[in-house]
């Protein structure tokens, strides 16, 4: 399965794992990477001490390439960078920011760049920053979300149209047959959140994990619209959310009412009442929780299955 993707990452499947807070530390890049995707680490919960041991034991744990993801609105993102580059990483993701910020810089020492967008306005602006990958993102999304509320159904070759780079999609895709619709539509590579957050090797809580395989369709919700949207699990913290957005509450008490830590109270210790839970739609289809390398091989087997049926059937209408 070879592509541009694969060949600019040096990875044999065109499979990568997201870089979510609390879920995607070395073990879990690693055990992407060695089965055949790309595995990334998620800095945006990580001190810059914790990721250059995260970088330190992936290095160890995997030959194969691996990168990190970076949110531009990192308070401490020249530390972050500096420890990147120092540390030899040759694949790095970017998001929640202005990619011209850092790409060349990081493009100058020898880092191949991709950016997360919800826009093709976003993705074109992208490419004339000069990044060589674009992760277009639908609102199915985990976690944080573009204001646009776009689905990946329709990002995807909206965002084909605008760009001539390489482009990934991400958001909602968390089967074989997801990745054959989204290459379809343009994509020549996905990017899957929620199904590796849900893995052996995620470094989410067991208990987040057991949650996230019961949820249901439509368990999940867009919410925190005047901060950041993102999406959440239903549960005590979403319903005080929701009742000081509807009474039209301040950023400012929003900004209160989220506090500090609560993501990592609901994601990584296990507070499923007053945590801060994030997840993607996706999670309705997941009822296991396998390791990466079953991950990924029934994505590509299912993707290679799928392709031939509607090949030697010659689907015409």
């Amino acid at each position: 399965m070879a592509n541009r993707i694969t060949s600019l990452f040096g990875i044999k499947y065109p499979v990568i794992s997201g870089g979510m807070v609390w879920c995607s530390g070395w073990k879990l890049a690693s055990a992407v990477s060695n089965a055949g995707g790309l595995g990334l680490i998620g800095a945006g919960s990580m001190y810059p001490d914790v990721l250059r041991e995260h970088i330190q034991k992936c290095k160890a744990a995997t030959d194969k390439p691996f990168g990190v993801n970076v949110p531009l609105m990192y308070p401490d993102i020249e530390t972050i960078m500096d420890i990147i580059i120092a540390e030899g990483v040759k694949i790095v993701f970017t998001s929640a920011g202005n990619p011209k910020l850092w790409t060349k810089k990081l493009q100058d020492n020898g880092i191949t760049v991709a950016h997360v967008v919800s826009s093709s306005k976003f993705a074109l602006k992208c490419q004339e920053a000069g990044v060589d990958v674009v992760v277009a993102e639908g609102f199915e999304a985990g976690g944080h979300n573009g204001r646009e509320e776009t689905s990946t159904m329709v990002l995807i070759p909206q965002v084909r149209q605008s760009i001539h780079i390489p482009l990934i999609a991400a958001g909602g895709i968390g089967t074989g047959n997801a990745m054959l619709a989204a290459f379809a539509l343009g994509a020549e590579g996905i990017q899957m959140g929620t199904r590796f957050a849900l893995t052996q090797e995620s470094s989410a809580s067991q208990e987040f994990k057991e949650l996230c395989i019961g949820l249901k369709e439509g368990d999940t919700i867009l919410s925190l619209k005047k901060l950041s949207p993102t999406r959440l699990i239903k549960n005590e913290f979403y319903n005080n959310v929701q009742e000081a957005e509807d009474r039209g509450a301040s950023v400012e008490e929003m900004r209160e009412l989220l506090g500090r830590g609560r993501s990592k109270k609901g994601i990584f210790e296990g507070n499923l009442v007053e945590g801060e839970l994030e997840i993607g739609q996706v999670s309705s289809l997941i009822d296991s929780i396998p390791t990466a390398e079953e991950v990924v091989n029934s994505v590509i087997t299912e993707y290679n299955i799928r392709l031939e049926e509607m090949t030697s059937n010659n689907m015409k209408f």
